[in-house]
């Protein structure tokens, strides 16, 4: 694992203090003057972290925006692996908190999905994790099973890579199955419960996948 640099945490640090003042301020602002008695402080706090998520959705898509992820082996010292390592400490210090508590409900944690970048179309939801929304992609009427993880990216020692998931419409992905970088599911596949899909893997259309690895069962 390459080790996050002192200019790459000095630019995050940047960006969560301008997400913090945003955040503060639009709660003051919005809520400051409102009589709200004696839960005053409480409101005050939940609506500073509704409107911290908020501004952090914003601001983290704008930096992909000027710092696209790019996939393929990032090289060190890079401005591709620059902007994955500024990407990865979002994800640490801000959004795996919400993608891994199961706090929010399924419908809601869609909208949060959209927000981060991942495409997904019409009827399809998440119950597992999304590690990687940019690099993510799903046609309609999908379903990710209860503690599946998906990753587009690949840390293997000091390799770096990045690579897109891409899965098609109406796929089933079963609970605790993991898809590693690079995968392409066909429409109408099903990766069974448990499955660990390895990288760069295509599974094709109609298929049926399962087992430690995943492997073509029908």
């Amino acid at each position: 694992m390459r080790q996050i640099s002192a200019p790459q945490v000095g630019v995050f640090m940047a960006l969560l203090a301008l997400i913090l003042s945003l955040g503060a301020g639009t709660s003051y602002w919005m809520l400051g003057t409102l009589p709200l008695g004696d839960f005053r402080g409480v409101v005050l706090v939940l609506a500073g972290v509704v409107f911290l998520y908020l501004w952090a959705f914003v601001v983290y898509r704008l930096f992909l925006r000027v710092m696209p992820l790019s996939e393929g082996e990032l090289e060190p010292g890079s401005r591709a692996e620059f902007a994955a390592q500024v990407n990865i400490l979002f994800y640490l210090l801000l959004f795996n908190t919400l993608i891994r508590t199961h706090f929010l409900p399924v419908p809601l944690m869609r909208l949060v999905y959209l927000a981060l970048g991942t495409r997904l179309g019409a009827n399809t939801y998440s119950a597992g994790t999304l590690l990687d929304p940019p690099l993510t992609e799903f046609g309609a009427n999908c379903i990710i099973g209860h503690d599946a993880v998906l990753y587009a990216h690949a840390i293997e020692g000091a390799r770096f890579s990045l690579s897109r998931i891409r899965v098609g419409d109406g796929v089933t992905i079963g609970a605790s199955a993991v898809i590693m970088s690079g995968v392409t599911i066909g429409d109408g596949a099903i990766v069974s419960a448990g499955a660990v899909v390895l990288k760069d893997t295509t599974i094709g259309a109609g298929e049926v996948w399962g087992g430690v690895p995943a492997r073509r069962l029908r």
